[in-house]
C-alpha cells in the first residue's frame, strides 16, 4: 500500500464514482460525524456520484437511499442493491434472489444461528439482523465485549461446515447461501443503472474500503484506497487497497474526498 499523497492527479482526474463502505470506513467508533456528510456533499457538486457498499440490512439501505446524498446502495455484501427515483420520488429495489428463495435461505441461516450461538461463547446475532433480507449476521465486537481472533475463526468454521459464503467485517462475521458478493452486485449495479461496462469503464471508479470483506473491491479496482484502520486486518487479507489514508473512519473517508478534489 502507498500513502494516498501517491495517488496521481492523472488517475485523479478520470475518477467519476466514488464507491465506499459504512463501517469504519464513514464511521468513528460506531458513529457518522458530519464531516462524511460535507465530503459526500461537496463530492456531488464536483459531479463525482456516490455509491456505498455495504454488508449493512436491507433496513438501513431503505433509509440511506432515501436520506443520504448517494446515487444507490448495495447492501448486505452484495444481496441487493436500492436507489431513490428522482422522477418517481420512490425507492426502487433489486435483489439478487426472488423472494421465496430467500425465504427458504433463511430458514437454512436459522440452523446455523443456533449453532454458532451454542457453540461459541460471547457470540451474539447482530442487532440489525431484524432489518436483513438475505444474510445472518453474528457480533463479534460491536455491541458484545470483543471476541478473541479464535472465537471468529470458529464463527466461520461453522458458516463453512454448511457450505455457506462467509466474511469477516470489522464488526460482524456475515453468513449466506449463494455466490454473489459485493463486487458482483457492484458490477449489476454499474451495467443497469450507469449504463458501464464495469470491466472496460474500472479507471472511472474508485472504492473506499477498510476491513477483509473488502476484499474482492480491493483485488478489482485499481483505484482502492483503504482509511488507516485497515492496518488492523493485513494479516487477514490477501489483497490489500492500493493506497492507504493517514486518518481512520471517517476522518480517513473526509482525506481520501479532500484528495479527490484537489485533484479534479
Amino acid at each position: 500500500m502507498k500513502p494516498l499523497e501517491q495517488f496521481s492527479e492523472n488517475s485523479i482526474r478520470q475518477i467519476h464514482y466514488v464507491f465506499t463502505d459504512i463501517d469504519d470506513t464513514l464511521t468513528i467508533k460506531g458513529r457518522l460525524p458530519s464531516v462524511v456528510f460535507i465530503a459526500m456533499e461537496r463530492l456531488r457538486k464536483a459531479g463525482i456520484r456516490v455509491i456505498p457498499i455495504t454488508g449493512r440490512p436491507a433496513g438501513w439501505c431503505d433509509h440511506i437511499a432515501r436520506m443520504w446524498p448517494v446515487d444507490g446502495v448495495v447492501g448486505e455484501n452484495g444481496a441487493l442493491y436500492f436507489w431513490f427515483d428522482e422522477d418517481e420520488r420512490k425507492l426502487k429495489k433489486r435483489f439478487s434472489d426472488p423472494e421465496d428463495v430467500r425465504a427458504d435461505k433463511r430458514q437454512r441461516l436459522s440452523h446455523i444461528r443456533k449453532e454458532i450461538l451454542a457453540s461459541v461463547p460471547g457470540s451474539a446475532v447482530a442487532s440489525d439482523q431484524h432489518y436483513r433480507e438475505t444474510d445472518l449476521a453474528i457480533d463479534y465486537c460491536e455491541d458484545v465485549p470483543p471476541l478473541d481472533r479464535r472465537a471468529v475463526d470458529r464463527i466461520c468454521e461453522i458458516f463453512n461446515k454448511y457450505k455457506a459464503t462467509c466474511k469477516v467485517s470489522s464488526i460482524h462475521v456475515n453468513g449466506w447461501f449463494g455466490t454473489y458478493d459485493k463486487l458482483k452486485m457492484t458490477e449489476i449495479f454499474v451495467q443497469e443503472r450507469l449504463g458501464l461496462n464495469l470491466d472496460v469503464h474500472k479507471e472511472r471508479f474508485l472504492f473506499c474500503g477498510d476491513s477483509p470483506n473488502d476484499e474482492p473491491m480491493f483485488q478489482y479496482f485499481p483505484n482502492s484506497v483503504g482509511v488507516k484502520n485497515v492496518l488492523n486486518f493485513t494479516d487477514r487479507m490477501k489483497h490489500l487497497p492500493a493506497f492507504v489514508a493517514s486518518k481512520e473512519g471517517g476522518d480517513g473517508f473526509a482525506e481520501i474526498a479532500e484528495h479527490i478534489l484537489r485533484g479534479k
